[in-house]
């Protein structure tokens, strides 16, 4: 999909951390059958796999990204009978668990970033009783654009059972794996009074997305 005529974006990612004694088979099968439900109805796009690069005081190996024109279409996915089975099959060899869910403040441009594509995931811990004007600020600091980023969304997580008090995300594309590599992280300095914790993953778009 090169383009969007959608007006409304929801951003669902979910993070995961696989038991350290599972075999590489099992594995390749877990990947592949989470890339498998990119092709359901409701989703506009989907990539999954190993992280590439975690800042982060947890131990996540694996991340899902994708992406919905609403929340029913979100709710449709989360109980489709394929996406229910994946994670039936796969759950025993999971051990932390974590998912956010927000609407973007705007479209991307290009939906289904190409094969190739590096993508920066920031979740932020915003402490409590903060004001809207400073969740406003943290939200503008985490979207500042530099050179490489193709498309970048920002918004505020609805998904309360499994966020795990991660309040604020955003999703940046980067052309390739190079263009990431030379981005400079989100200016903690300018918001770091109001957060209790910060995750960034990096993921790569691999080749047989769909």
């Amino acid at each position: 999909m090169p383009s969007s005529s959608q007006n409304q974006i929801i951003e669902h990612i979910v993070l995961f951390k696989v038991k350290d004694d599972v075999d590489s088979g099992k594995i390749d099968a877990m990947v592949n059958g989470l890339k498998g439900l990119a092709t359901l109805d409701e989703v506009l796009y989907l990539t999954a796999g190993p992280i590439h690069r975690l800042r982060s005081n947890s131990a996540f190996t694996h991340v899902v990204h994708s992406r919905y024109k609403s929340k029913e279409d979100l709710n449709a996915y989360v109980a489709h009978p394929d996406r229910v089975r994946v994670v039936h099959d796969f759950l025993p060899i999971w051990e932390v668990i974590l998912a956010v869910d927000y609407i973007a403040d705007q479209v991307p441009n290009t939906i289904a970033p190409p094969p190739g594509s590096a993508a920066k995931l920031t979740l932020l811990k915003v402490k409590e009783n903060v004001s809207d004007e400073a969740k406003m600020k943290i939200m503008e600091v985490v979207k500042e654009k530099s050179p490489g980023i193709d498309q970048i969304t920002v918004g505020e997580n609805f998904n309360t059972v499994r966020g795990n008090g991660f309040s604020t995300a955003s999703v940046a594309y980067f052309r390739d794996l190079g263009e990431m590599e030379t981005h400079k992280e989100f200016n903690k300095e300018k918001v770091g009074e109001y957060l209790d914790d910060t995750i960034v993953v990096e993921l790569v778009v691999p080749s047989s997305s769909v």
